[in-house]
């Protein structure tokens, strides 16, 4: 295999990612997500739990959960399992999360508790995104709180277009978490499914009843 280009040796001890910093490039969308999350009041938007309990299990902030939503969101990803798995796997989430992986139970739960909440600030993120160009530019650039934008007819919103476009965004949004919903009634099915494939079958050619 000389002339192709080699992979690192899987035995090779590393130290990955070395720091988490490193690999979130500087317009990465969740940086957006991030800054946009840290600025809420979330007690002033209704959502539950901002205060913890003085007794019991320590629970997850609001704030790592509705970053996680919002990038569920703007990733589809559709699932609370699926959720769960990405805060395991995947560096962007690990970022935005602190490398916290909630379980599907929390994820679901979460969204049960503050379905209006999340609608709103999902259609407020997207909004904003779009009026400033940061989900179609080429480039996302932060610079402290500011944003780079390009006033253009389509990113100049009045009162009454604004109000439309919000609309519009949380129809989205509820459609996107009755989808998680739907989703996380199926996926316990699979999940049993799954478990009981004959060994070493794998689980995209398993045969389901």
């Amino acid at each position: 295999m000389k002339r192709f280009v080699e992979g690192a040796d899987r035995g090779q001890r590393t130290l990955f990612p070395e720091c988490l910093e490193n690999w979130i490039c500087e317009d990465n969308p969740v940086r957006v997500i991030d800054l946009f999350v840290e600025e809420l009041d979330l007690a002033e938007l209704s959502f539950g739990g901002v205060d913890p309990e003085a007794t019991g299990r320590p629970s997850y902030h609001p704030s790592v959960l509705l970053k996680l939503y919002i990038y569920g969101y703007l990733n589809r990803v559709q699932s609370s399992r699926r959720l769960e798995r990405e805060s395991g796997r995947n560096v962007e989430v690990m970022w935005l999360t602190g490398r916290l992986v909630p379980d599907h139970k929390t994820i679901a739960d979460f969204r049960k508790d503050n379905g209006p909440a999340i609608r709103k600030v999902c259609a407020r993120f997207i909004a904003l995104c779009r009026q400033l160009g940061l989900l179609t530019s080429t480039s996302v650039a932060i610079d402290g709180s500011k944003f780079k934008a390009v006033n253009t007819r389509d990113k100049n919103f009045t009162r009454a277009k604004m109000e439309r476009r919000l609309a519009q965004v949380e129809e989205s949004v509820a459609r996107y978490l009755s989808q998680l919903d739907t989703a996380d009634l199926e996926e316990p099915s699979e999940a049993l499914a799954t478990r009981t494939a004959p060994a070493g079958m794998p689980e995209h050619v398993r045969v389901e009843s």
